[in-house]
């Protein structure tokens, strides 16, 4: 037995939101009955079919078939625009209990006659478009689809719903997202046809406006997402699940800028200034930067979106008091539960004294995020009711974090003690982002030198440009250049074993102004092989005259730690290069990671680009003989040019 209650009100109780706690105060002296618990018709297992037949299946004689085939051939083009809209009267589903529309269903038998098929014809003229859409028996997406969210979980566990409840998502004109009802409608049912919906069947009301799509509980937030996805809808759909009224809501999230793809070409090729022009003329571009990705419009998101490392989660929280009594002692708590680490997020911890009805507590949170992977914020609420009676309930909200960029670097050492560090940095998002600082913070013993920018009128101009923005995909090289400090500089053996050079520092902004940081490990590149010995050269003419003696000075560093060195210094003649000086002499004691210079004199007797080789180091103690060829090149030209210093 079911009671209908039918509420008046004078017209100056416009308050809607009044209306139904009057009527819900008015029923309370009423007894209620609980709703039964929803138990399956038949047991719930996959692997067979939940209903077998007990006996073998009639028979049927080859006349009796062939009447039926030809029963068929006349019903088809009697009866095929007959409306088969079988919620027309279903109480259960329909939105008013004054405007029931009771169709009979006649049993084909083989007393029907051509008169009643007349009728049903001429009854089904008014019904011509499709209203039902129903998915096959045997879904093949279902091992895709996730658990319930904790948030649905908890619904149904206190409205004590089973999994195999049938519930219903509404999609009205306001979401379609300038489309109308009935593309949405055509979608829809290509969809279902597809069988992408497992359990569903939907049902357009074109006198009400609205679509309404029927799937199990289980299935419910998998057929939500793709509906919102597919669909492109732009607000929320209702779930309905009958006399539970709506319990759930799926809404889409912020918006974001629109992006187009510039399409540029050089002014001396065909097309001229066309296409800049007509980037000029397109309203969603941004005045003076036509050829940047990101607009200045925005546009609604066809998903929740993803959060990226280094980036600053933020979160809105209200706790509202919906009831109509006064509750204390009402402490609400933000934790956010990520892979390794549960964080306290909640700006205070102090419980607010009382919170009155319509009222409610708000609060902001901030957070960096610094770990990839899925996180799940937790709301909790505690609070204390009139009675003394103390409540509480939690709220989960789960999102992924992903990495935004991929970082690589080339290390590239020099024949002196610097080293060049490349680092190659791409956007790995869907979205541009804006490159705000990329520096690299050296370790104590180097000094750095940026070479990412050029000297143009005594200005300093960055080589990548004015706008330095990052497309989606777009990879761009950062070249640095690192010098040891003076004091390390003269210990050969500390600079020798040093792996270890610094660590990258990156700042991006997103679409609308999101600030987002970066810093990588220390980065390490593969200590360079010396020797015992090592030889540089401090100093060497560019150009140097034919047959004229030259001077270049070199650096003979112990790059052992424990070990002193007697050496002797050859210098042997080459085809181009000859030295001048005494060969075989000797240089002294040379002491672990200690250094000295020479002053050495050459000629060539060749013009061009020559190479400098012949000098052999032996240690003495050791009788150990080290080799240097290729030392360095100089260009020698002909006496009658005349050489710059």
């Amino acid at each position: 037995m079911t009671t209908e209650v039918i509420l008046h009100y004078r017209p100056y109780e416009s308050d809607p939101t009044q209306l139904p706690k009057i009527a819900e105060k008015a029923i309370q002296d009423f007894p209620t009955r609980p709703l039964p618990r929803f138990i399956p018709w038949f047991p719930h297992d996959g692997s067979k079919l939940p209903l077998k037949p007990k006996g073998s299946p009639p028979l049927i004689s080859g006349e009796a078939a062939e009447d039926m085939k030809q029963y068929l051939t006349i019903s088809e083009h009697d009866i095929k625009s007959q409306s088969y809209d079988c919620t027309v009267d279903l109480l259960e589903f329909h939105p008013s209990l004054k405007k029931q529309h009771l169709i009979q269903s006649d049993t084909l038998n083989e007393h029907t006659d051509s008169g009643n098929l007349d009728k049903k014809s001429e009854k089904g003229k008014h019904h011509k478009r499709r209203s039902w859409s129903v998915s096959l028996a045997n879904s093949n997406c279902t091992e895709n689809i996730f658990p319930l969210s904790k948030k649905l979980q908890d619904i149904l566990k206190a409205l004590n719903l089973h999994s195999l409840y049938r519930a219903r998502w509404t999609i009205e004109h306001n979401v379609c997202n300038n489309q109308t009802l009935e593309d949405i409608w055509v979608k829809l049912s290509r969809i279902i046809r597809h069988n992408e919906l497992p359990s569903c069947n939907a049902t357009i009301q074109r006198h009400l406006g609205q679509i309404w799509v029927f799937c199990d509980v289980k299935y419910c937030e998998y057929v939500g997402n793709v509906l919102k996805r597919r669909l492109t809808l732009n607000g929320k759909i209702k779930l309905f699940v009958h006399k539970h009224g709506v319990i759930f809501m799926m809404r889409l999230t912020k918006p974001t800028l629109f992006t187009n793809i510039p399409v540029t070409c050089e002014e001396k090729d065909l097309p001229g200034d066309l296409f800049n022009q007509l980037m000029r003329d397109d309203p969603s571009t941004v005045h003076g930067a036509e050829i940047l990705m990101l607009g200045e419009m925005l546009t609604l998101p066809q998903n929740f979106g993803n959060i990226f490392l280094g980036e600053t989660f933020s979160s809105y929280i209200s706790v509202h008091n919906d009831s109509n009594q006064v509750v204390k002692d009402i402490l609400v708590k933000a934790d956010l539960q990520t892979s390794s680490q549960r964080l306290n997020l909640s700006a205070s911890n102090a419980a607010v004294t009382e919170l009155k009805p319509d009222c409610c507590i708000d609060d902001v949170i901030h957070h960096e995020v610094k770990e990839i992977g899925t996180h799940i914020l937790v709301c909790a609420v505690s609070y204390t009711t009139q009675g003394g009676e103390k409540m509480y309930f939690r709220k989960f909200f789960k999102f992924q974090v992903l990495k935004p960029l991929d970082v690589k670097t080339k290390f590239y050492n020099a024949e002196t003690d610097e080293v060049f560090l490349e680092a190659q940095i791409q956007n790995i998002t869907t979205s541009p982002m804006f490159m705000e600082k990329v520096s690299l913070e050296p370790s104590i013993m180097y000094n750095v030198t940026e070479l990412n920018s050029v000297n143009q009128a005594g200005e300093c101009v960055s080589t990548f440009g004015s706008r330095a923005y990052l497309q989606p995909m777009d990879t761009r090289q950062y070249l640095y250049c690192l010098k040891p400090k003076k004091e390390f500089a003269e210990k050969a053996g500390i600079i020798k074993g040093v792996t270890v050079i610094g660590k990258l520092d990156i700042v991006w902004k997103t679409n609308l102004g999101e600030r987002g940081r970066l810093q990588t490990s220390q980065l390490q590149r593969m200590a360079p092989g010396y020797g015992d010995v090592r030889l540089s050269l401090e100093a060497i003419p560019d150009t140097v005259n034919l047959e004229e003696p030259f001077h270049i000075t070199c650096k003979i560093t112990n790059c052992s730690s424990e070990r002193t060195m007697d050496l002797v210094l050859e210098m042997c003649n080459t085809n181009s290069i000859h030295w001048c000086g005494i060969s075989g002499r000797q240089l002294g004691k040379l002491h672990p990671s200690s250094s000295l210079c020479l002053a050495l004199t050459l000629l060539s007797s060749v013009q061009g680009l020559q190479s400098v080789s012949g000098l052999r180091l032996t240690d003495t103690f050791l009788k150990r003989t080290y080799e240097y060829d290729d030392i360095a090149q100089v260009c020698v030209v002909s006496s009658a040019v005349k050489v710059e210093s």
